[in-house]
């Protein structure tokens, strides 16, 4: 293959890539899906989500913003909905961050969620 075919063939690959790996986030700046994993029972919204993998969904209902966390690896998977605020990053998250706040029972409440490469922090 001649010089100029290989480097077109290469910019190509390296322009699908970027348009594929741009396709994963929405127009608000945030994946549609991610996962999660609580190592203790975590309180999302009005449901106590046992210890364990998640997949969490970003969806829309109307004009509110929702989180849906269901559990992964399980029979009878435990699932939580959640209403979220996004609160814009001043720059894309470089790494995963889960904040919790500690309730009268003492159970860990999620309160916010920042996923690597978002540019939008989600707050319950």
């Amino acid at each position: 293959m001649s010089s100029p075919k290989y480097i077109f063939v290469i910019a190509i690959c390296v322009l699908g890539f970027v348009v594929l790996a741009g396709a994963s986030q929405n127009q608000f700046g945030v994946a549609d899906s991610r996962s999660i994993s609580f190592a203790t029972p975590t309180r999302v919204g009005n449901v106590l989500l046992p210890t364990g993998d998640y997949q969490v969904v970003h969806t829309m209902e109307g004009q509110d913003h929702v989180m849906v966390f269901k559990q992964l690896h399980s029979s009878k998977p435990a699932q939580a909905r959640v209403k979220c605020q996004l609160v814009p990053l001043t720059a894309r998250a470089g790494r995963t961050e889960q904040t919790y706040e500690v309730n009268a029972a003492n159970e860990r409440v999620l309160h916010a969620l920042i996923f690597k490469g978002d540019s939008a922090q989600h707050v319950f």
